[in-house]
């Protein structure tokens, strides 16, 4: 749930929730503000599995760059809407798997920015930047992502749990398709977001979450809107759906518990 959010060069605004403080609260952060706890239980109020999904969000991503380190070999990440550094994070586990990979973070939030360049200064392969991740020119442009990124090599492109906080007048598909537009053949997209088969639901979280962050919000979807971001690329199995099932690797820990609204997506690769 981490966030697209305003200019690059913003100061921290403690009166405003912030979507990457709101998902660090939800995982158990503290990296987090008074203004982004009540946002969050207002949030849980509406949609009480809020919690539960947050952490099964963050163990998608863990997993896809486990198995695409791993199994794949991919040794190049972006992680577009990164949040806030917690355990076990992408340039960690992609690491283990080969200590010269490569990982770019990028989140407009200043407090993602400041924490992650305290944890990444001694870590030459790993950069985080302060950036819109929808300006896709800007950040292929930006130094760090020239200097750690081969464009001529397969890259990771995460976008979890992000693409609902783009608004429909951004069209998230068009950055997806700018995006895998400059990735090399053999590259592969792992993507999730909110969706939801309740109308009122979809429309009242995104009401709520659209004026809480003062506009720092899309929508939540459909299923079929999420299958969209999908169009041209090899889906890997086992297919899209609810991202606890995407080849867990354990039975422990939070499953989906309601249907109220669930984080829907995959991992594709581009061909």
């Amino acid at each position: 749930m981490a966030g697209a959010e305003g200019g690059a060069t913003r100061e921290v605004d403690v009166s405003v929730p912030s979507v990457a403080r709101i998902y660090d609260y939800a995982l158990g952060g503290k990296d987090n503000y008074a203004v982004d706890r009540d946002a969050f239980d207002e949030l849980e109020r509406h949609a009480p599995s809020t919690r539960p999904l947050a952490v099964n969000n963050r163990r998608f991503l863990q997993r896809a760059v486990r198995v695409l380190s791993e199994e794949y070999g991919i040794r190049q990440f972006i992680d577009h809407g990164s949040g806030l550094p917690t355990q076990d994070n992408v340039h960690q586990i992609a690491q283990r798997s080969d200590p010269d990979a490569r990982v770019i973070y990028i989140d407009n939030d200043p407090i993602v920015l400041a924490h992650g360049r305290a944890i990444l200064e001694t870590n030459a392969n790993t950069a985080v930047i302060q950036a819109d991740f929808r300006d896709t020119e800007g950040i292929f442009g930006h130094p760090e992502v020239q200097r750690l990124i081969d464009p001529n090599e397969p890259v990771a492109a995460l976008f979890v749990s992000v693409l609902h906080c783009i608004p429909d007048e951004d069209d998230p598909g068009d950055l997806i398709r700018r995006v895998t537009a400059r990735l090399a053949p053999g590259s592969f997209l792992v993507m999730n977001q909110l969706v939801s088969d309740d109308a009122e639901l979809r429309d009242s979280i995104s009401t709520f979450m659209n004026e809480s962050t003062q506009g720092n919000w899309g929508r939540v979807r459909q299923q079929a809107d999420v299958r969209a971001f999908f169009e041209g690329l090899e889906i890997l199995d086992p297919g899209l759906g609810e991202i606890s099932a995407w080849r867990p690797d354990t039975d422990l820990g939070p499953k989906q518990q309601t249907e109220e609204w669930i984080e829907f997506g995959g991992v594709a690769r581009k061909r």
